[in-house]
């Protein structure tokens, strides 16, 4: 009877738990939106519930603040992304179709999240300053540089090569060579996504020199 007792008290605590989780994974959802126009400094709590169906009050209850809430947010989004691209890892059969998804992907994105990246690169250089933010941006820094690697690893054995350089200098190197077509995008020029499609092409070859 104990037992029992045990068990159902941990199954409601267990459900307890997703609803709390579930509901900040919304409240994030919904905030993102406003932190991806405004950006950080500009963007307060009371900011985010004006221009989100949930008040000012709920957004505290979930979210210690507002650092918590945006690298939530970006934690959420980030996450999101290593996805996209793993799965291009795993349905790409050649070097060639790697190397054309990888660019696409990335042009992609460039298109469609310009917003999200921004505050992505927005929170980074903040993390320079606040040490709030330190900890988190590093460990999303990291998931990115291991996405980059198993990018340029699995294309170096489809191709026969090796790569020349080491994770975070692959990762350094397409970092800032996607970090300057968002702000030439966000500037206007409308060729951005296409030269960072054709960037990124060139990039891979020549971090496998042999292939």
């Amino acid at each position: 009877m104990t037992q029992t007792l045990g068990k159902n008290q941990d199954r409601i605590s267990r459900r307890q738990v997703d609803k709390f989780a579930q509901r900040r994974a919304q409240l994030a959802a919904s905030a993102l939106q406003t932190l991806s126009e405004l950006g950080y400094a500009r963007t307060s709590m009371r900011e985010i519930a004006q221009n989100s169906e949930f008040s000012h009050g709920v957004l505290h209850y979930y979210f210690r603040d507002k650092v918590e809430l945006i690298t939530f947010c970006v934690r959420q989004y980030k996450a999101e992304c290593v996805t996209r691209y793993d799965q291009i890892v795993v349905t790409a059969g050649t070097a060639e179709e790697l190397k054309e998804g990888f660019a696409e992907a990335m042009a992609g994105t460039l298109r469609e999240d310009a917003p999200m990246h921004r505050l992505w690169y927005d929170l980074r250089n903040q993390s320079l300053f606040e040490e709030s933010f330190r900890e988190d941006v590093l460990a999303i820094d990291q998931s990115l540089e291991r996405m980059i690697w198993r990018i340029v690893g699995l294309y170096a054995e489809l191709a026969g090569g090796a790569p020349a350089v080491p994770s975070p200098t692959a990762y350094a190197v397409f970092d800032g060579v996607f970090q300057q077509a968002l702000l030439g995008h966000l500037g206007g020029r409308e060729s951005a996504a296409d030269d960072l499609r054709t960037s990124v092409t060139l990039l891979l070859e020549q971090l496998v020199p042999s292939a």
